[in-house]
């Protein structure tokens, strides 16, 4: 693809084609946004403690409720929504080590990430890790109005570390984290976070265990 966009560029300079140099311009400056879009940039992790759970996406903070987890809970549940914006690193990351429980891909709509109901009507896939405690964490990756494509990597029965890669959206758009009522929650509404680097939550004693 990059030599591709070479060779325009270079086309357009020696035909003096100002069209033809305009398109080729956009052209280049798009696939360096593509690029930007798909970096997975180097970054130090922290420590892994017992029971913290980490951001699993860049993004910021968009809502922090209880509320009714049906898929997999089935009950009221602590729930922690990050917003990414095209501008935000994309990969998702495991926030907590242990073994993957659960995990299933959902079609659905394309409703803007924001949107209250995108987080059960939208396209998404859930992933549950069941840390070396018995607390279960439930993921869930939702593609949004532009995010129409959702990369997993967890496999049911698998033993996971916090911080490695769970996944992608592709030009997407929201993570939701789902704990049990009790958990305590560290970061606040409108807050910036990173993957693999920001404390979401700590799992304190006392928590519902695995079902």
């Amino acid at each position: 693809m990059s030599v591709c966009w070479i060779l325009i560029v270079l086309l357009a300079f020696f035909s003096g084609g100002w069209v033809l140099w305009s398109l080729s311009v956009a052209g280049f400056l798009f696939w360096l946004a593509v690029l930007s879009f798909f970096r997975i940039p180097r970054r130090d992790f922290p420590d892994k403690d017992a029971g913290v759970v980490f951001a699993p996406a860049d993004g910021k903070v968009v809502d922090i409720a209880e509320v009714e987890e049906q898929e997999y809970f089935g009950g009221v549940c602590t729930k922690v929504s990050i917003f990414m914006s095209p501008a935000n690193v994309h990969v998702n990351r495991y926030p907590v080590s242990g073994k993957v429980m659960y995990c299933k891909y959902h079609p659905g709509r394309f409703l803007v990430a924001w949107h209250e109901k995108s987080s059960h009507l939208n396209e998404h896939n859930t992933v549950v890790v069941r840390t070396d405690a018995g607390v279960d964490v439930l993921v869930r990756q939702i593609a949004g109005a532009v995010a129409r494509r959702i990369v997993s990597y967890a496999r049911e029965g698998s033993e996971v570390d916090a911080m490695s890669e769970l996944g992608f959206i592709k030009f997407g758009s929201r993570v939701d984290l789902f704990f049990p009522v009790g958990t305590l929650i560290c970061v606040k509404m409108n807050e910036k976070v990173k993957g693999g680097i920001s404390r979401l939550a700590v799992l304190t004693e006392g928590v519902q265990k695995g079902m």
